[in-house]
């Protein structure tokens, strides 16, 4: 999925979670992370978020809360908004799950490796390089088998 396709997710998750009740930045975060799965939402994506929300009139400050924080709550045409585009809410919240089942089976582990691999292949020996190439292969193969079915008790049967 490209990025501004989930950035669009993204803000309707947000506006969803603001139509339910006034909350601030970081509630926002710990909401997005609770009941979406979105690992560490971060400052630097979520506020810019709220002051596009902001500006489309979709969202408005509440007041504050406690230590001054700023609340914020989806407007009456930001709850229109949403059910105007109720199927790509519930795209989004379709991806999510998606998200949170990938990591729950350690899918983020494998790409967390995978960027390592990627950001180290400069220094790799060619003698690296082979078995990566043949772990990648079998790691493949093997995923393959399962999808297809083809698999039980965790290995692969031809």
């Amino acid at each position: 999925m490209e990025r501004s396709d989930f950035r669009g997710c993204l803000k309707l998750l947000v506006l969803k979670i603001l139509a339910e009740r006034p909350m601030h930045g970081y509630g926002i975060m710990v909401e997005l992370e609770r009941t979406y799965g979105i690992p560490h939402p971060s400052p630097g994506t979520v506020y810019p978020m709220l002051n596009s929300l902001r500006r489309a009139g979709l969202i408005e400050f509440a007041g504050e809360g406690k230590r001054d924080k700023r609340l914020y709550r989806a407007t009456e045409k930001g709850k229109e908004y949403l059910r105007e585009h109720e199927a790509e809410l519930k795209r989004a919240e379709e991806l999510t799950y998606r998200f949170r089942e990938f990591a729950r089976l350690g899918g983020r582990e494998p790409l967390e490796v995978m960027k390592e691999v990627f950001n180290s292949l400069d220094t790799l020996t060619e003698e690296q390089k082979e078995a990566l190439a043949g772990e990648f292969g079998e790691f493949t193969r093997r995923v393959r088998l399962i999808l297809l079915g083809r698999v039980e008790r965790g290995e692969g049967s031809e």
